[in-house]
């Protein structure tokens, strides 16, 4: 492999503290207008006609585009320096955007969600890693940041957007219009920015995607994909039918409460594996299990009686579960992968996890055509809830593999693949070569809470 090198220009550019925060909100408003379209689905179903099947059909497009998008060209940052990716996600989400200002029917929807799961997929890893370059030395900022700011975007799109929605003027364009301004000025803002980055040759290796299970993580894995596809699948209902649920359960036509919900499942999420971050990984999914469970019984009686307290009480118990459940899984199958085999471990379970995040709420579209919102909720609710009591009962009759000896963290991909155990992450990761083991590891952008230690 050629040395890398470091990129070097004569023009002025900004301080790396402001490159740092520039990146950093722009990664926020990445991911705010990757759940700005969920408010908009009802209103986009009313205005084109099309069915619920129709309306989770484009929530899952977004998803398995960006996880195409981000198993391919996930490393490629390593290989053509950090801007370049992150101006092509901009222009990818100028042009996503654009398409949702013309948008004149369904199939204008399908492909402005395509541009932004490409935006969101080219663009998580580079800025994750630039930021991580731009931190002051020794600080742990890049990973705080970016594990906050994505949530935090992913909340703050449904709500400000079920929002302006609501209360302003042209509902299905001022959000666009706002977004598209950002990602506009953000393209030469970037520039302004010096190269974080370095480039070395290599880059079309750099497009095959790993994945693999070690054989002594198999059993742990096998075990923990029930809990796995149950907290994703929820998150995947909750984004995309979750305003029409929401609208059903209070009888209110307020748009306001569709960005809620969203909003109370991240942030409990959030705050449930913050709080509880230093138990175990058994017991972080032990009990996330437990509260899914509670929050999706108290869901489905909420459903089934149109109770809309009871439904947002039940959400936020199941958020806070959706938090830690996952966690807890997480942590227990990437402790017994040596550090050399954690980058592929990781992936597969990200794999597994979009594929959860759309496939089930793409299902419950195509059930709501046919049976209806309610029923298909109820039994979604219930497949849930009978997914997480088969999660929890393998957690208690199985007993745990002992965790792989660590070895003390040999290489930054190393303390970087730590430090994923202890974080709850969701929706984004990048694969990346650091150090001059030329280590392969991953950096889970998007989070529920920050990675503030080491575990």
């Amino acid at each position: 492999m050629g040395t890398p090198r470091v990129f070097r220009s004569e023009r002025r550019t900004l301080p790396k503290a402001a490159g740092f925060w520039l990146l950093a909100v722009l990664f926020l408003m990445l991911f705010f207008a990757s759940a700005a379209a969920s408010p908009l689905y009802p209103v986009y179903q009313l205005q084109f006609r099309f069915s619920a099947a129709t309306l989770t059909a484009v929530f899952a497009v977004y998803v398995l585009v960006l996880l195409v998008t981000l198993l391919f060209f996930g490393s490629v940052s390593d290989y053509l320096g950090r801007l370049p990716m992150i101006i092509a996600a901009l222009v990818f989400s100028v042009a996503g955007c654009a398409l949702f200002l013309t948008a004149d029917g369904v199939g204008t929807l399908y492909a402005a969600r395509s541009l932004q799961g490409i935006a969101t997929g080219l663009a998580s890893g580079p800025i994750g890693a630039a930021l991580i370059d731009l931190q002051p030395p020794g600080s742990r900022r890049g990973p705080v940041v970016t594990s906050a700011f994505s949530t935090l975007g992913l909340a703050l799109g449904a709500l400000v957007t079920s929002g302006l929605v609501q209360y302003a003027p042209a509902p299905t364009h001022l959000i666009w219009w706002a977004l598209l301004a950002v990602f506009t000025v953000g393209i030469p803002a970037v520039l302004a920015i010096g190269e974080p980055g370095s480039r070395r040759p290599g880059v079309l290796a750099s497009l095959r995607p790993a994945v693999a299970v070690p054989p002594r993580a198999r059993g742990t894995f096998a075990g923990v994909i029930p809990c796995l596809v149950a907290t994703w699948a929820l998150g995947g209902l909750y984004l995309s039918l979750g305003p029409s649920l929401a609208a059903a359960a209070t009888g209110s036509p307020n748009l306001l409460w569709g960005g809620l919900v969203i909003f109370l499942l991240c942030g409990t999420g959030a705050a449930a594996a913050y709080v509880l971050r230093g138990i175990s990984p058994r017991a972080a999914m032990l009990t996330g299990c437990l509260s899914l469970l509670a929050g999706v019984a108290v869901t489905f009686g909420a459903i089934a009686t149109t109770t809309s307290a009871a439904f947002l009480a039940g959400t936020t118990v199941a958020g806070a579960g959706f938090g830690l459940a996952f966690q807890g899984a997480f942590r227990m199958t990437t402790d017994l992968a040596a550090p050399a085999q954690r980058a592929g471990l990781v992936t597969a379970v990200f794999v597994v996890g979009y594929l959860a995040f759309s496939v089930p709420a793409l299902i419950a579209g195509v059930a709501t055509t046919a049976f209806g919102l309610r029923s298909t909720a109820l039994v979604y609710s219930a497949s849930l809830g009978a997914l997480v009591a088969v999660a929890a009962g393998i957690l208690v009759f199985r007993p745990g593999d002992p965790p792989s000896q660590p070895a003390r963290p040999s290489s930054y991909a190393d303390r970087q693949i730590r430090r994923l155990a202890a974080c709850y992450p969701s929706l984004a990761v990048q694969r990346f070569r650091t150090g001059a083991d030329d280590r392969r590891g991953l950096i889970v952008t998007v989070s529920s809470r920050p990675c503030l230690e080491d575990p």
